[in-house]
């Protein structure tokens, strides 16, 4: 693989920024990539997400850079392998960033070694591209109240996940080293994706295991919200009713929040927050 993680530096007597190597960037993954939970009327499908703010920043003084962003949610690995794949190597990409696998593991029954498998079947098709290979972990999901209780099996994943960047050259974005993510509020109101602050944050540490220059600023970890047991109590049951419920019914009817949706940058283009071709839609679970 081409591994080209580390940043060039413009030889200038007038310019000293710190550039990259990377001219075609292509995200790929479910709702994480797609950006749900950073809800921005004004972005490609309604929400900008962590892939937007990386390739606005990869795309500052780099006039030939172009990106596309082939996630959707709600989408298992099996389905990133079968949709996402070969669009991804027809863009001839020099940059692909992965996250894949949290559908797949956070279902019951979800086996992270079998799971495992099938990533590491991806990247050897997308390793056969030459690009550099962003590959991420998923989150410490320790104190997240919907998802607390796989997060041993999240843990088992993640060293999959490591094993098979080892394999293939990848960089890893560590989410689950974030510890910025423990914060609440680094979350969206349905528990499961993160907030803009979250993504902006997830951003800022993927353009860092790049190596890449950036002024993103990671948030510091802040004194944790103190809520009394009625409140905590009544914020459940708005939960549970808002974001749990339609949640379980699409499980029961065999139905994804991504049913009918398309990618919302399914071009590699020069990087705005106005992508024509892309598809709005609803929903944040899955």
């Amino acid at each position: 693989m081409n591994n080209m993680a580390n940043p060039l530096k413009e030889d200038s007597a007038t310019d000293s920024t710190l550039i990259h190597p990377w001219r075609r960037y292509v995200a790929l993954g479910d709702s994480f990539t797609e950006g749900i939970g950073d809800v921005d009327p004004s972005s490609p499908g309604g929400y900008r997400g962590w892939a937007d703010r990386v390739a606005e920043q990869l795309s500052r003084g780099v006039e030939d850079f172009a990106y596309a962003n082939l996630a959707i949610r709600g989408r298992l690995i099996a389905q990133v392998f079968d949709e996402q794949a070969g669009p991804a190597l027809e863009l001839k990409p020099d940059l692909i960033s992965l996250c894949a696998g949290g559908n797949d593991v956070i279902r019951p029954g979800g086996d992270p070694d079998a799971i495992a498998d099938k990533l590491d079947a991806l990247m050897r098709i997308l390793a056969t591209s030459g690009s550099t290979i962003l590959l991420f972990t998923g989150p410490d999901i320790r104190d997240t109240p919907v998802l607390a209780g796989i997060r041993g099996k999240v843990a088992i994943y993640n060293e999959n996940v490591r094993t098979i960047a080892a394999r293939y050259d990848a960089v890893v974005a560590d989410m689950w080293s974030l510890r910025e993510l423990h914060q609440p509020h680094m979350w969206s109101e349905d528990r499961l994706h993160f907030s803009p602050l979250g993504h902006h944050t997830i951003a800022a540490m993927a353009l860092d295991a790049l190596n890449v220059s950036h002024d993103l600023q990671q948030a510091r970890p802040g004194e944790a919200e103190t809520k009394n047991w009625r409140e905590a109590r009544r914020e459940d049951l708005i939960w549970a009713r808002t974001h749990l419920a339609p949640w379980v019914l699409r499980r029961i009817r065999h139905q994804s929040s991504g049913d009918g949706i398309t990618p919302k940058r399914p071009l590699a283009v020069p990087f705005s927050d106005h992508t024509p071709g892309s598809s709005l839609g609803t929903g944040l679970m899955d």
